[in-house]
């Protein structure tokens, strides 16, 4: 027990070292625009606070963390006297310290872990698909076309490619692709045609979601008028 205690005041001291170290030197640099300055200190200068923060840690425990134990005898001052036996203990105040600051540090990690903004997979490429009613021909240009992705407050108009366009059977049908890359349960398509009411659909996704084997099922948009525009899509990993 005492060497996982002396090993985490040795952890938090190098934590505050490294971070306190790379601080100082962000704060008297002044400003920084490029995000240099503040990258040195952190990747170059922060080990070094790291290391001394550490040995810190470790003394600290073996002065603080470390209590002897024993009471020398009457006859302690005679040159014959057997030696008093003297008994280290694990200084309970500290050990309880030291478990509170790492068990607080490690549920500060895990929260910014779990609450982080981006998704598990990293960016992941969206593919969509419209398919307008049958007879409905395809807007003159892909700059016709207005396509935007709201991922939670986040708005993203997405570019058609050269190949923007296809046919399933009847239909003519419009490719397109976004990158979503945020946790959040909102997800909204909208679509917009010369000519056509907005179309939106809400994509049924899990905040954080996995990619999807295939495309999901045709789905009309949430949109009252006519004419009745469909949308499939499917979700890819980029790593």
């Amino acid at each position: 027990m005492g060497f996982i205690i002396g090993f985490l005041s040795g952890v938090i001291g190098l934590l505050g070292g490294w971070f306190g170290l790379a601080a100082l030197v962000i704060g008297l640099s002044g400003p920084d625009r490029d995000g240099g300055v503040a990258m040195g200190a952190f990747f170059n200068i922060g080990p070094i606070g790291g290391l001394v923060g550490f040995v810190a840690g470790v003394l600290l425990f073996t002065r603080i963390g470390i209590a002897s134990q024993g009471t020398p005898s009457p006859d302690a001052e005679r040159s014959d006297a057997a030696p008093v036996s003297v008994q280290t203990r694990l200084s309970p105040a500290f050990a309880v310290a030291v478990l509170v600051l790492a068990g607080g540090l490690g549920w500060w990690a895990w929260y910014e872990l779990i609450r982080s903004p981006y998704l598990t997979h990293g960016f992941m490429t969206l593919e969509l698909q419209f398919r307008l009613p049958v007879g409905m021909a395809l807007p003159p240009a892909a700059t016709d076309v207005h396509i935007a992705v709201e991922e939670g407050q986040q708005n993203t108009d997405v570019m058609l490619g050269a190949l923007w366009h296809g046919t399933d059977n009847d239909h003519r049908v419009i490719l397109a692709s976004a990158t979503l890359s945020r946790k959040t349960r909102r997800r909204v398509i909208n679509l917009e045609l010369p000519g056509v009411p907005e179309q939106t659909w809400q994509l049924d996704l899990p905040s954080d979601p996995d990619p999807t084997p295939g495309y999901s099922p045709w789905r009309f948009s949430s949109s009252t008028s006519a004419p009745k525009v469909e949308m499939n899509f499917r979700l890819n990993a980029d790593r």
